[in-house]
């Protein structure tokens, strides 16, 4: 119930509304583009503030391994999975999209475990940039077997751009790099950036979670006339690889805030990193497949029942 009256959530949850009823109502995209950064860079401030107070000790290293570690056996899993009933090209660019992140799952989750008093660490913002590239590099691998299997004179698509691509992408690097300020000015840091990194980060959130609700809504018609998997692995995925980074955690003993987090990034499902680099790497896929799943029916998910359910978890299995 506390998900539900949180004001950001509400947020969400009216500009889907506004967007299944067609209004017109609309954010700018620039305005948009704008509260995204701002949320990456507020992010990363705090990470990086939270990680100079605690230091580097082996648990963040265990919650780092195990994030790179889902990364890869995310889309591994998905692709084997999705093969039985799609073809090669649709297989590995949802495999990419749910082996990777949505860092405004990952906002909205940090405020839930504030508003809850459930402590986390700082470095779970690098984990989140970890996370973002191994399932972009694999599905560009298997998409490349498959074109050398079925067209043996088509160009396969250069890794090297991919690569390039990936690890300098400017929201990436912006959340890495207001880690490393956060990091390298400590306390004296935290008290100058506090009125713009912490005081005005709610509200900038539910403005941006405004216009991801009607970005939600308005990609649903990208699901129509789509093989019943597509649907089934939307809804199940995530619920299924929450599960696996709370059965890594529950093993290595990771906290409860790192757990939930960990979770909600299993879960997630990329819509900006991953289809840039698949309009191009992919062109053989329609972005209306991987788009209407991940902020069609993913995304919304996550933000209005996945975070609950997931802290609920983390608390019964911990």
């Amino acid at each position: 119930m506390v998900t539900f009256l949180d004001p950001a959530i509400l947020f969400f949850i009216f500009g889907l509304f506004a967007g299944l009823v067609r209004s017109n109502l609309e954010i700018p995209q620039p305005i948009a583009r704008f509260l995204s950064l701002y949320l990456l860079m507020a992010l990363g401030l705090k990470g990086g503030f939270a990680l100079q107070k605690s230091g580097f000790t082996l648990e963040i290293a265990l919650a780092l391994g195990i994030a790179v570690g889902l990364a890869v056996i995310i889309p591994i899993i998905g692709y084997a999975l999705l093969r039985s009933r799609l073809n090669h090209y649709d297989s590995a660019a949802i495999a990419a999209t749910y082996g990777s992140v949505s860092a405004v799952t990952f906002i909205t989750a940090t405020q839930a475990l504030d508003t809850q008093g459930i402590a986390y660490g700082g470095h779970m913002a690098a984990a989140m940039a970890l996370m973002e590239s191994p399932a972009i590099i694999l599905a560009i691998v298997l998409a490349n077997k498959a074109r050398a299997a079925n067209a043996p004179g088509v160009a396969a698509i250069r890794m090297r751009h991919v690569l390039h691509e990936s690890f300098t992408d400017g929201a990436q690097l912006l959340l890495l790099g207001s880690m490393a300020v956060g990091l390298a000015t400590g306390e004296a840091g935290e008290s100058l950036m506090a009125p713009f990194s912490i005081d005005l980060f709610k509200g900038m959130l539910a403005f941006f979670l405004l216009d991801m609700g009607l970005m939600a809504a308005r990609n649903l018609g990208g699901l129509k006339g789509r093989p019943w998997i597509t649907l089934a692995y939307a809804f199940v995925a995530p619920f299924a690889h929450a599960v696996m980074a709370l059965t890594l955690c529950k093993f290595f003993a990771i906290s409860l805030g790192d757990t939930v987090l960990l979770m909600v990034l299993a879960a997630s499902a990329s819509y900006i990193a991953v289809p840039a680099v698949l309009r191009h790497a992919l062109p053989e896929v329609n972005p209306g497949l991987y788009m209407g799943m991940s902020l069609g029916i993913t995304f919304p998910l996550n933000i209005v029942i996945g975070i609950p359910v997931y802290t609920a978890l983390a608390r019964f299995a911990l």
